[in-house]
C-alpha cells in the first residue's frame, strides 16, 4: 500500500485497548497494514459471531485479555508493552446495557480511562494517547443543531453521561499531570458519529439487528424508525483516529488538549427508517422491517455533529456518502453470510475495504494519504 499518514505507523510499538471489540477489530487490521507493532488490551470477545475471529491473533505482538477496571493489571500491560503511541478505545458501548448495568458502564469508561492514565503516568510512559469518546458526551437538547468541540457536555441518560465523564477524566489528568510533565505524553480525544460497518453484532444496533433477523429468518424490529444520526462507516472515525494520532507524534501540543469530531457530511444525517430502506436496495429481501415500539432508553431523538474543525486543522475528510457507506457495509455481511466465508478470507475482504477506502480518499484530497 503506498504510504499514509506521513509513514508514522511503520515500525511504531502501539498500544491498542478494545482490539477484540467492532471498532477495535477493524482499527487493529489498519495498523498492521501500516506496518504498527499492536498490543491489545481488552475483555475476551463476545460469545457467538464477531469481528475477533476475523482479525486473528496474529494481528498483535500481545494480546493481553485484561479488564480495564483492574489498575493493576491495565499497568503490568503498558509496562509490557512500551507503547510508542496508544489509541484507547476499550469501552462498554451499548446503551441498553448501560440502563442494565449503570455502574459497571460508569466504571469502564470512565474510571476505565482513569485507570489507564495513571498507567501511563506511573510507568513514566511519554507514548501520546488518543482517547475515544463519542457523540452521545454532548448535552443534546435535541435541537438539531450540530454539535462543536466547544459546546457542553452532559447526558441525560447513563451512556451519554458515562462518555461525558471521560471528556472530563482525560481534561482533569491532562490538566493535573501531563500538560506540565515533560516525561509524559499529549492527550487528545476523539468524537465520532454513528459508526456502522462489517462486523459489528452487537446488540441494539440497527444494522446488526438487521443481519441477525436476516440469519434468522425473521422480522427486523425498528425501535425508533424517525431517530435521526450521524451515519458513518467505520473506516470514517478509524482515519481520524489515526490522523490525530500522527498529529500527536509529528506535532504534539502538551499545552493543549486536543478534541475533534469526526463526523460525516450533513447529507448523511438520516432517520433509522431511511438507513433500513437504503439498505433494503443493496440487499433486496434480506430483511423484513417491523415497526414495533419499543423501549427507547431515554435516546436523544436527533444526533449531528460538526467536523469543520479537524477538516481544517488535520485535513481529515469525510469521504464516503450515505449510499457507499450502506453498500460497503452490507457487501461485508453478504460476503461473510452469503457465501460462508472463512476468517482468512474475510480478512482479506476486510483489508480490500481500507484499500478502497484509502483510494477513495486520496482522491477526495484527505491530508492523510500523502
Amino acid at each position: 500500500m503506498v504510504s499514509t499518514f506521513g509513514n508514522v505507523y511503520a515500525g511504531r510499538r502501539v498500544l491498542l485497548t478494545g482490539h477484540t471489540g467492532f471498532k477495535g477489530g477493524w482499527l487493529a487490521l489498519w495498523l498492521r497494514q501500516l506496518g504498527a507493532e499492536v498490543t491489545g488490551l481488552a475483555l475476551p470477545a463476545a460469545d457467538g459471531l464477531s469481528l475477533f475471529s476475523v482479525v486473528g491473533n496474529d494481528s498483535f505482538q500481545r494480546s493481553w485479555l485484561v479488564d480495564l477496571r483492574d489498575a493493576d493489571a491495565v499497568r503490568a500491560v503498558v509496562h509490557d508493552a512500551q507503547p510508542e503511541i496508544v489509541f484507547h478505545l476499550a469501552a462498554q458501548p451499548l446503551v441498553g446495557l448501560s440502563y442494565r448495568e449503570p455502574i459497571a458502564t460508569l466504571n469502564t469508561n470512565a474510571m476505565g480511562t482513569a485507570y489507564l492514565l495513571e498507567a501511563l503516568r506511573s510507568e513514566r510512559c511519554s507514548a501520546p494517547a488518543v482517547i475515544v469518546t463519542s457523540d452521545k458526551c454532548y448535552r443534546n437538547d435535541n435541537s438539531g443543531r450540530a454539535f462543536e468541540e466547544s459546546d457542553p457536555l452532559g447526558g441525560h441518560d447513563v451512556y451519554s453521561m458515562s462518555k461525558a465523564a471521560t471528556e472530563l477524566v482525560v481534561a482533569a489528568w491532562h490538566a493535573s499531570f501531563f500538560a506540565a510533565d515533560k516525561g509524559l505524553g499529549a492527550l487528545a480525544t476523539g468524537r465520532a458519529g454513528n459508526v456502522i460497518g462489517g462486523g459489528d453484532y452487537g446488540e441494539d444496533r440497527i444494522v446488526p439487528d438487521a443481519v441477525r433477523a436476516f440469519i434468522a429468518h425473521k422480522p427486523l424490529v425498528l425501535r425508533r424508525p424517525q431517530a435521526t444520526r450521524p451515519w458513518q462507516h467505520v473506516l470514517e472515525s478509524l482515519s481520524g483516529y489515526l490522523a490525530l494520532g500522527q498529529r500527536l507524534l509529528t506535532a504534539p501540543d502538551k499545552a493543549t488538549l486536543l478534541n475533534y469530531n469526526f463526523g460525516p457530511d450533513f447529507a448523511s444525517e438520516r432517520t433509522v427508517q431511511e438507513l433500513v430502506d437504503a439498505w433494503l436496495t443493496v440487499w433486496p429481501g434480506g430483511i423484513r422491517p417491523e415497526i414495533t415500539p419499543q423501549p427507547t432508553y431515554g435516546e436523544a431523538a436527533r444526533l449531528s455533529l460538526n467536523p469543520q474543525k479537524a477538516i481544517d486543522e488535520l485535513g481529515w475528510l469525510p469521504v464516503w456518502d450515505f449510499a457507499r457507506t450502506v453498500a460497503e457495509t452490507a457487501s461485508w455481511y453478504r460476503h461473510r453470510h452469503e457465501t460462508e466465508a472463512t476468517d482468512a478470507a474475510m480478512r482479506d475482504f476486510t483489508w480490500q475495504q481500507i484499500a478502497s477506502y484509502t483510494s477513495d480518499a486520496r482522491a477526495a484530497g484527505a491530508a492523510w494519504t500523502t
